[in-house]
């Protein structure tokens, strides 16, 4: 049995992650928290902290459970590049899974993706979509600039040079559409997310992920074997 903790537990994301947990015989919800709380003894209580939260929460609840020697799955979005570099920091000590999207589906689009963008010849421009909620913050989504990295590194080039067109309206879970467009066909490889329990679930397998790790920085992709 795996005990997590869920920040953000008030959220849309956290309440759903704690709904799968409670009904997985696998994991036990042993604590959640929110804004106002002392998240420090109640991430002690578990063996890994599930984050989908804002940046400088994600940041500072990372100190806890690098601190506590706790294992952390991130999900939060919108992190600055020196973010990350302290995620990588961190990772050097506990295990961290960080991924833009937790979505089964959207990691086998990213191969997907990048074995397009590998095998396709220059002369197939590339387009790229992405519509979520009008409550959605940033944009473009992290999972739209993650293909954009893949996709423009097998290009060899920036990933900048990739055109997002995004779209903020009603409560849209996640669609993002990438196009490979030649002068004689087009390519399109296209995910929608129906519901966030796609995200939720596919936390809860990184936490499982997570138990038997010492330490290193892991990607859906390694937790999916793809």
């Amino acid at each position: 049995m795996i005990r997590i903790a869920v920040s953000g537990s008030e959220g849309r994301m956290g309440k759903r992650i704690i709904n799968l947990a409670e009904r997985d015989k696998g994991v036990v919800v042993a604590a959640k928290f929110d804004i106002g709380a002392d998240p420090e003894p109640l991430i002690k209580k578990c063996d890994v902290l599930i984050e989908f939260t804002i940046a400088s929460a994600t940041m500072s609840h990372l100190a806890i459970a690098e601190r506590l020697n706790k294992a952390i799955v991130i999900g939060t979005t919108a992190l600055s590049g020196k973010d990350i570099a302290g995620i990588r920091k961190a990772s050097r000590k506990i295990p961290v899974v960080f991924s833009p999207n937790m979505s089964v589906g959207v990691n086998v689009l990213f191969k997907l993706s990048r074995d397009a963008a590998k095998i396709l010849p220059e002369e197939y421009k590339i387009e790229m979509t992405e519509a979520h909620h009008i409550h959605k913050k940033d944009a473009p989504s992290g999972t739209a600039k993650k293909l954009a990295e893949i996709v423009a590194g097998q290009r060899k080039r920036d990933a900048s040079s990739i055109n997002i067109e995004s779209k903020r309206e009603g409560e849209i879970v996640g669609d993002h559409r990438l196009i490979f467009d030649s002068p004689t066909e087009k390519l399109e490889l296209a995910h929608s997310a129906k519901t966030r329990d796609t995200f939720a679930a596919g936390a809860i397998t990184a936490a499982k992920f997570l138990k038997e790790k010492k330490n290193g920085l892991y990607t859906m992709q390694d937790v999916l074997g793809i």
